[in-house]
Parts: structure tokens; C-alpha cells; sequence
């Protein structure tokens, strides 16, 4: 096992099953690596567990129309896909925001032994309750967050919409306009932009801001959620 899988596996829930179990679950896994902006689950596909590596992953609803919202992000430590493998599939994406490392874990092994092992089964149902508090901490900033929490969320989200594989992270969107997105005005996000900027986060022009540091941008999001 490759040093920065063995890590990322402690870091998971993975790290505190019984070791005969991780093993099993992880012993015919495949590490698998994304560059910038590869949509690696679509609605529609069957079920997989993925333990990130390295990386920041995006999970993301989709309306018929393409607009999208996101659920989650996941970073290393964290794993992907056990609501789906648990209660069938669900009409999400995922995509990398960064270049990405992303270990494939046996989920049916999972699946199977936690039908019989109720420590396993209790670790599983801990890590949907974690993904849950993920998603209804995501809501919460999408709702009631102050306005950098709101102006990093709406960019990493817009950006990730108007992304190519291997691209630059770029929401073409005008300070007036993401201020009209996130229910402020355009001199307190003008005020916010500079402080991204000047931390080294974003770029600014006149009808387009881009992304330097999607890892960071994403803790600004995070740092202070309600």
C-alpha cells in the first residue's frame, strides 16, 4: 500500500474498523488519478465507494435545465459513494476542482460484511450521519452565510459549471452580478473580492474572476459556517 493511501485510509472511517475488515475492503483497490475538472460519477452510474487521496472533489445536484448546486465537497480522508452503495444510486455528479487521487474500494465487501457485523454496520452509520451534518452545514452556508462564505461557495459552484477538463477554474460573472446571485450589494462584494484577492485566492477583471487556490477558497466557504 502506497504511503499516501495507507494515510488517507487512517484518516477515513476506514481507520477505525477492525483491521481484517479494512484489509478485505481494501486489498483489491484501485488508485486512480484525475487531472482538473474530470466529471468521474455521473447520475446514472452504478454505485461505487471512492476513499480521496489527495485532492478536493465537488458533489453536485443538476436540474433537467443544467443548472447545478453543490452538495458536498470531500477532501483527503474522506470517502465517496457510501449513501449509493448503502440505498441505491442518486441523481448526483462528482466532479475535481484540482488534480485529484481518488482509491476505488470494494463496496460490495462492505456491504456484505456489515450485514453480519454490527461494528460495521455502526461505523457505516456513522459516516452517513457525517455526510449528513456535510450537507446540511453546505445548505446552511448556501442560506444564511456571511458574505464571503456565500461569494466563495457561489464561485467554486460557478466556476465548476463552466469548467473544461484540464482548465482553469473561471466564473465569467460581473461583481454586480454576483451580487444579485448571493442577495448583497455589489460594494460589500467588491470589499470581499479584494480581501480573496489579496490572500492570494482569486483574480479579478471586469466580467470574469478566476479561481488561483480552489483548496483555500473552499476553507473560506468552510472556515466559519453557521
Amino acid at each position: 500500500m502506497r504511503p499516501d493511501v495507507d494515510a488517507a485510509i487512517q484518516r477515513s472511517f476506514l481507520g477505525f474498523l477492525p483491521a481484517d475488515v479494512a484489509d478485505r475492503v481494501t486489498a483489491q483497490g484501485e488508485l486512480v488519478d484525475y487531472p482538473v475538472g474530470a466529471t468521474f460519477y455521473r447520475e446514472g452510474d452504478p454505485p461505487r465507494a471512492t476513499l480521496v487521496v489527495s485532492g478536493l472533489i465537488r458533489v453536485y445536484l443538476a436540474s433537467p435545465e443544467g443548472r447545478q448546486v453543490t452538495v458536498r465537497y470531500a477532501r483527503s480522508g474522506e470517502v465517496l459513494g457510501i449513501p449509493l452503495v448503502v440505498g441505491g444510486p442518486l441523481d448526483v455528479g462528482a466532479q475535481t476542482l484540482v488534480p485529484s487521487s481518488l482509491f476505488n474500494l470494494d463496496a460490495r465487501a462492505l456491504v456484505e460484511i456489515a450485514r453480519v457485523e454490527a461494528s460495521v454496520a455502526f461505523a457505516l452509520a456513522e459516516e452517513l450521519s457525517h455526510r449528513l451534518q456535510d450537507t446540511l452545514q453546505q445548505t446552511a452556508i448556501n442560506a444564511f452565510g456571511t458574505v464571503k462564505q456565500r461569494v466563495a461557495s457561489h464561485l467554486l459552484d460557478l466556476a465548476s459549471v463552466q469548467q473544461r477538463p484540464e482548465g482553469r477554474l473561471v466564473a465569467r460573472i460581473s461583481q454586480e452580478e454576483l451580487a444579485d446571485a448571493i442577495g448583497s450589494v455589489r460594494e460589500v462584494v467588491a470589499r470581499t473580492l479584494r480581501e480573496l484577492r489579496l490572500a492570494g485566492l482569486v483574480a479579478t477583471s471586469s466580467n470574469s474572476i478566476v479561481i488561483l487556490d480552489a483548496a483555500r477558497l473552499h476553507d473560506e466557504s468552510w472556515g466559519s459556517a453557521p
